[in-house]
């Protein structure tokens, strides 16, 4: 998969580096410039690929919490969050 480059020319940090904040904000610039129609096709293509794997990389980092959430609720009346960090 061809990596899109940032404003600046550089490449855009690896995915999995990104926390759920980060990868997510990327993602929302990249469906405002897509849904503004401006740019090149194949930097449409590339973008929409970078905005899939983005999309992805949040469903984890959701799943994730989730599952850090869940242990919680079936954690042993007495515990606490903060006897599970």
């Amino acid at each position: 998969m061809a990596r899109t480059r940032t404003a600046e020319g550089e490449a855009p940090p690896d995915i999995e580096t990104l926390t759920f904040e980060q990868a997510l904000a990327e993602l929302e610039g990249i469906v405002k410039a897509l849904e503004s129609g401006q740019g090149a096709l194949e930097a449409s293509v590339a973008a929409y690929q970078r905005g899939a794997a983005l999309r992805a990389h949040c469903d984890r980092k959701l799943a994730e919490a989730e599952q850090k959430v869940q242990a919680i609720v079936e954690a042993p009346a007495g515990l606490t969050l903060r006897d599970l960090e």
